[in-house]
């Protein structure tokens, strides 16, 4: 299905976007991929998918997925098509089941999809990553290629309902894989070191300035205010 609609939209956005790929053919063919990516905008797991030489899975909000009618059933296919998996984000749990979704993909040697800022970069910053990257890759043994996405701000930016045109280019760096951790999934120290590689990696890739603590939303502020 990913494939179909790749094959239907990757000529219209080509055609719109014009997006630049580089380093596309560093993604390997076979076995657990995780792709590991600055996160911009919303379209950014647009863009991802469609110039990804293989189908590529992220995380999706349930509730995408359960809407009534006939447009939420479209809804539903069209996001199956993308490679969105849904999960609930809206309890305590959301988080291991996120992981475990993950897993899932990976363990059946498929690409897995993530942001390890966990959110938007509003500031057009790399902030510090979770450490759900590092769990992932350590447990399921698969390589982490990171990806940059620059110019997606500008096609969606944040508060914009519908997109324009803006120049798009994606960067897909040389594979990283983690053998030499095995086994030490459960340590905080390694999960974070192997993290910490990551978004080395990710801003070389994006020329982002990095900081070294999580992103706050504003929203995640007035909360703890």
């Amino acid at each position: 299905m990913q494939f179909l609609i790749k094959f239907m939209l990757a000529p219209f956005l080509r055609l719109l976007w014009r997006p630049r790929v580089h380093g596309a053919d560093r993604v390997p063919v076979t076995g657990p991929v995780i792709l590991a990516a600055n996160h911009r905008a919303e379209v950014d797991t647009v863009f991802i998918p469609l110039v990804t030489p293989r189908p590529v899975a992220f995380l999706g909000k349930a509730e995408y997925f359960t809407r009534d009618g006939l447009k939420g059933r479209l809804m539903a296919r069209f996001l199956t098509g993308l490679g969105y998996v849904p999960v609930d984000r809206g309890n305590v749990k959301a988080g291991l089941a996120a992981l475990d979704a993950g897993r899932t993909v990976l363990r059946a040697g498929g690409t897995f999809g993530i942001y390890p800022e966990g959110t938007r970069s509003l500031d057009g910053r790399l902030h510090r990553g979770h450490t759900g990257v590092a769990s992932l890759a350590l447990s399921t043994g698969a390589v982490v290629v990171p990806v940059a996405l620059i110019g997606t701000e500008r096609v969606r930016p944040n508060g914009r309902r519908l997109p324009r045109i803006a120049p798009v280019e994606v960067r897909f760096g040389a594979p990283m894989e983690f053998s030499r951790y095995e086994g030490l999934e459960g340590s905080p120290a390694i999960r974070r070191a192997v993290t910490d590689e990551v978004m080395d990696a990710i801003a070389e890739l994006s020329g982002q300035v990095y900081v070294d603590r999580y992103h706050r939303r504003p929203s995640d502020d007035q909360a703890a205010a």
